[in-house]
């Protein structure tokens, strides 16, 4: 009971005991019962009354803001690494974020983590006992029960990289795929908040996709549902990264759109993008999002082409899924408003009426934070009942 009373509070920040009475259909002097309990373990603390509904007034509680316990959170993808520490109120303390650092240069990559790991840790004077546990998102073949990242070869580091991980800091460590944790951060505190059925698209590099199916996260019978970027709608005879031909995400991501912006550049074709040369894709893919948010006309058609084969492959997941909402998240939320009218357009044009119009699409607010912050409430979610162990 007392564990699912801090989750409660984690996730709603505010509960009274009525209301975490229904929440957990137990009784009254159950719940204050564990109400108590934490009290006296100074876990949680009370935080004022709610909002008068014509009796008395119910004391309301919360997590305690003087706590200093905090996770620490590793978010990857294909080509940058980002650091953060959150506390129990999911704040971030400190960051380090988009540090150049191709995965697919395995060795260095996991060393560069460690030394961005370690100069977070020293920059935030925080003591590595106050850290409950560490949480690691990447893309791939992800199984968070076996700690490791099945996409790599057994003898690549990366493959164990919870296990290294975990082994240099001496904390307790998991794993979860990206699109995964982006999800969970929809579902818990965005978009998809309360929806029971939900598909969010991690639109990055790649592109990847995470479920909501009653109300749960679905990852399918071995945890890797969700391999969005790899349907074969694409005509490209473009190579993917998985190395074969005719995926998604050569046409649907925001390489494909960088890519697009640099065809286009080097035809002559005229554009405020080609005043300057940026150096790394983050930098060309930040630079082709903000042009276009300006109204760059390049900009604006190289993520219109992508938007459309989003909505392409969008319209095939509404035919089997029948989502409530699809949210689209990720780096590449923050066009949001550009993306959708193309890929809307495809939508109308692949997707049975009827299903399209149950269909919500929804922009996500938390866009490039929403992977860290998934991560965070992953790891929070699985480790707050050690607090009741420990404290």
């Amino acid at each position: 009971m007392n564990s699912q009373i801090l989750k409660a509070l984690y996730f709603h920040q505010t509960q009274s005991i009525a209301q975490l009475s229904k929440t957990f259909n137990k009784s009254v002097p159950l719940v204050t019962k564990g109400i108590n309990s934490l009290l006296d373990m100074n876990l949680i603390e009370e935080s004022g009354f709610a909002v008068s509904t014509g009796g008395r007034r119910a004391i309301q509680f919360k997590l305690n803001n003087n706590l200093s316990h905090h996770v620490l959170i590793i978010a990857l993808d294909q080509f940058y690494t980002s650091i953060y520490i959150f506390n129990l109120e999911n704040n971030v303390i400190a960051q380090i974020t988009d540090q150049y650092n191709p995965l697919s240069r395995h060795t260095i990559a996991l060393q560069n983590i460690i030394e961005h790991t370690e100069k977070l840790i020293t920059k935030s004077q925080i003591p590595l006992d106050d850290f409950i546990a560490m949480g690691i998102s990447m893309p791939g073949f992800v199984d968070n029960e076996k700690g490791i990242n099945d996409s790599y070869d057994k003898n690549c580091n990366l493959h164990h990289i919870k296990k290294h991980i975990e082994e240099h800091f001496k904390i307790p460590t998991m794993i979860e795929n990206d699109s995964t944790c982006i999800a969970f951060a929809e579902h818990m505190f965005g978009a998809a908040k309360d929806m029971k059925s939900a598909l969010v698209i991690n639109l990055n590099w790649g592109v990847g996709l995470g479920m909501i199916v009653n109300g749960h996260l679905f990852k399918g019978s071995s945890g890797y549902a969700g391999e969005f970027s790899h349907i074969p709608l694409s005509n490209s005879n473009a190579l993917c990264s998985c190395g074969k031909k005719g995926c998604l995400e050569v046409e649907a991501s925001l390489t494909a759109a960088v890519k697009h912006v640099e065809i286009a550049l080097d035809s002559g074709e005229k554009s405020s993008l080609e005043t300057e040369k940026y150096q790394d894709l983050l930098a060309k893919g930040d630079a082709l999002l903000e042009n276009a948010i300006q109204g760059d006309q390049l900009a604006i058609a190289s993520l219109g082409k992508i938007g459309y084969m989003l909505g392409k492959g969008i319209a095939t997941l509404i035919h089997i899924l029948n989502p409530e909402a699809i949210i689209i998240s990720g780096r590449g939320a923050k066009a949001g408003h550009i993306l959708m009218p193309q890929i809307q357009t495809a939508i109308n044009e692949f997707c049975i009426p009827r299903l399209a119009s149950t269909a919500q699409l929804k922009i996500s607010e938390t866009n490039k934070h929403a992977q860290s912050l998934g991560t965070a409430a992953f790891i929070i979610e699985n480790t707050l009942q050690t607090l009741i162990k420990t404290d």
